[in-house]
């Protein structure tokens, strides 16, 4: 590999907080929105008569209770099974902590469902034949409770019964839970500074986006996983207009400067190194995958740089293509986009 363009360059510029004047004018749509506070009632069920409590959830929780047993605990409900009823006991009760610090720090919802219900009202404007999630849910699921989407990895989801909101997991960066030895071993740093509330409405918008345009990139070549990932980004620009970049892809400020000023050499890299139609899952993981860097770049590079370049081939591609729909952005190739936009940074 040759030198990594983070070691070549120690400028950095400012950069915009996407402050977009141009974010069309939505709030005429109406969204309907409410937030249940799942987790509330899941941890005031009455143990000791757990069937009727189960019932009871479910009716009120119709799909969504169902969801949270099987999928999220992964504890099967039946009446009559004792493993099952010592299983959600047990939980119950070694969560009781993270449950109090939830309650603490969410004791309100306002704020977030007021930016992911304006972030819905972008979503009915640009994809008015999406049927919009109804339901905010917020929950407690285990701590492990994580999986990698497209563009970032966290703990929340989308199902048919509205948007997840796994609290356990935007507690903030210094809760106890990620900074203990146990915390420290399944999040490293690099991933439980995210663990924020502010990534809260960013997530939604991201299951939603995925939702739409379900993920077919992999095993493709990595420019093509680059552009993949750059569509995804560009149509969370236009859904949250006005949130920083810095959440959008996981970077920080730091690491965001440093790729701006560096956008070039990066973009060099990769073509001397002849790895835009790598395909090797291998050859190209350190560039489509999450962590703390990028070690071919160097130690103050942020890891999945892939979100960062494939968002900038998308944007010059949206630059000389403006009239282009966002549907139509989507289903769009890899290829064309990619010839089209004549990317070239210095």
């Amino acid at each position: 590999m040759k030198k990594n363009p983070f070691c070549l360059s120690i400028l950095l510029i400012l950069f915009a907080c996407n402050s977009k004047t141009d974010a069309p004018d939505v709030s005429g749509i109406g969204i309907d929105l409410a937030t249940l506070r799942f987790e509330r009632d899941f941890f005031s069920i009455d143990t000791s008569n757990l069937p009727v409590s189960l019932m009871g959830l479910q009716s009120k929780y119709p799909g969504f209770a169902e969801d949270f047993l099987e999928n999220i605990l992964g504890i099967p409900i039946a009446d009559t099974n004792p493993d099952a009823a010592f299983a959600i006991k047990k939980f119950i009760v070694d969560y009781a902590a993270v449950r109090d610090s939830t309650t603490r720090i969410f004791d309100g919802f306002e704020q977030q469902e007021k930016e992911i219900r304006r972030g819905l009202q972008f979503v009915k404007y640009y994809f008015p034949e999406y049927p919009t999630p109804e339901k905010l849910i917020t929950f407690i699921g285990p701590l492990d409770a994580y999986f990698q989407a497209s563009t970032s990895g966290y703990g929340d989801i989308i199902t048919p019964d509205g948007l997840g909101i796994g609290l356990q997991l935007h507690m903030g960066r210094k809760s106890s839970f990620y900074t203990s030895e146990l915390g420290r071993q399944l999040y490293p740093q690099y991933i439980s500074r995210r663990f924020e509330p502010n990534y809260i409405p960013v997530n939604c918008m991201k299951n939603i986006i995925d939702d739409i345009f379900p993920d077919q990139s992999v095993g493709k070549p990595l420019v093509e996983q680059m552009i993949d990932k750059g569509k995804r980004l560009y149509v969370l620009d236009r859904l949250i207009p006005l949130t920083h970049d810095t959440l959008k892809l996981g970077y920080t400020a730091d690491q965001l400067k440093g790729c701006i000023s560096n956008e070039g050499l990066i973009w060099n890299f990769f073509v001397e190194n002849n790895l835009l139609y790598e395909a090797d899952p291998m050859k190209i993981k350190s560039f489509v995958n999450d962590a703390p860097k990028t070690a071919e770049l160097g130690d103050e590079s942020p890891g999945f740089i892939s979100l960062f370049i494939g968002r900038q081939i998308v944007k010059a591609y949206m630059e000389k293509f403006p009239e282009t729909r966002l549907q139509d952005l989507l289903r769009l190739e890899a290829g064309k986009i990619f010839a089209d936009s004549k990317y070239k940074p210095r």
